[in-house]
């Protein structure tokens, strides 16, 4: 009976973690939404026109792919597995979608895209973050995507400033993109179950792109929030902090005097935008390992001693002509950003 009872549960199991004859391998994040209600809210919730091209990535057995192809004017699917390439082909073939759907076998982070109106996917939730700011440097520019994803990576990306998830992540998705949570959605709409829950999310890119250099961008908000619950004029009266900007200044200075150029004139493109996922794959890491963005990046150094310099009182005098000394990071907002940049860019202080 015990014996029976064992291989009855092993064969569940295998039947759970199979479809079409095919098991699905965790390793690649393969986790096939099963629920037919769900999968129609996304594709309702997603705004697809008769005329859009929609992009689907990590399309699986199909299930959601036969909903976009219903209403679209065609799909371009990224499926890395080669088995499950072989079972949308199969799936489709003969039937009236199969002059409408295309299936591009790689892997999507290294794929050249083609041009899209809408993405709509359910990826592996190790590649979201790089995917997110892939997308974002696409061109010509699409009208919005609509992504599953790890639902406190979701949360991070609509966080809002004060809000406790709010983090560098969320700062530099909003500066590229009008991002809102559509649903939340149990990890038991999977085969097989995912460890967590997840969400859908829907991301619009701004166009144009925003005026400003992503490089120094980021090199602002990955000081701020080194330690987004200190004061700003705690963490910018770090020693390495103050020794980065001032080689950072002296750098330029000179630069400018040989080239008599201003480091502002510069032509930004949709390529800049991948200079910000240089910091995601570490950030997708940290959340899967329950680490806190306050732990990351430049350690704390000690408040310099003695005499202030010269330096030092240049950059206090920005925070406090923007009254940002006592604020913190995870209380600023993209405007606030923007202007503590365009305050230090003003005296000549640069991030990258």
């Amino acid at each position: 009976m015990a014996g029976g009872k064992v291989r009855k549960q092993r064969e569940h199991g295998t039947r759970q973690h199979m479809q079409g004859g095919i098991p699905f391998e965790k390793s690649k994040g393969q986790h096939i939404l099963k629920n037919p209600m769900l999968v129609d809210t996304i594709v309702q919730k997603s705004g697809i026109k008769p005329t859009d091209v929609v992009l689907e990535i990590g399309p699986g057995t199909g299930n959601l792919t036969k909903k976009l192809l219903e209403v679209a004017k065609s799909v371009v699917a990224v499926e890395l597995d080669p088995r499950m390439v072989l079972e949308l082909q199969r799936r489709f073939q003969g039937t009236p979608f199969s002059s409408r759907l295309k299936v591009i076998q790689g892997d999507v982070l290294k794929c050249d895209l083609p041009y899209f109106d809408i993405c709509v996917a359910n990826i592996p939730y190790q590649i979201s973050s790089p995917l997110t700011f892939k997308l974002l440097s696409h061109t010509p520019p699409f009208r919005c995507a609509v992504i599953m994803f790890q639902r406190e990576f979701a949360m991070r990306l609509v966080a809002n400033a004060g809000d406790n998830l709010y983090c560098r992540l969320s700062v530099n998705t909003q500066l590229l993109a009008r991002v809102s949570h559509l649903l939340k959605v149990g990890r038991n709409n999977f085969r097989p179950p995912p460890k967590v829950d997840s969400s859908v999310v829907r991301i619009e890119p701004r166009r144009p792109l925003p005026p400003v250099s992503f490089k120094e961008w980021d090199g602002l908000v990955r000081i701020c929030f080194n330690r987004k619950n200190k004061t700003l004029g705690a963490i910018f009266r770090q020693k390495r902090v103050l020794s980065l900007l001032e080689k950072n200044y002296k750098t330029i200075q000179a630069l400018q005097h040989l080239q008599n150029s201003s480091i502002n004139e510069q032509n930004v493109t949709s390529e800049d935008v991948l200079v910000l996922a240089n910091m995601v794959d570490d950030l997708s890491m940290d959340i899967e390992s329950g680490k806190e963005d306050d732990d990351m990046e430049i350690e704390d150094g000690d408040l310099c001693g003695g005499e202030r310099s010269a330096f030092k009182e240049k950059v206090l005098e920005v925070l406090k002509q923007g009254d940002f000394l006592e604020k913190r990071a995870a209380k600023l907002t993209q405007v606030d950003f923007l202007y503590l940049l365009s305050l230090f860019n003003k005296i000549g202080i640069h991030f990258s």
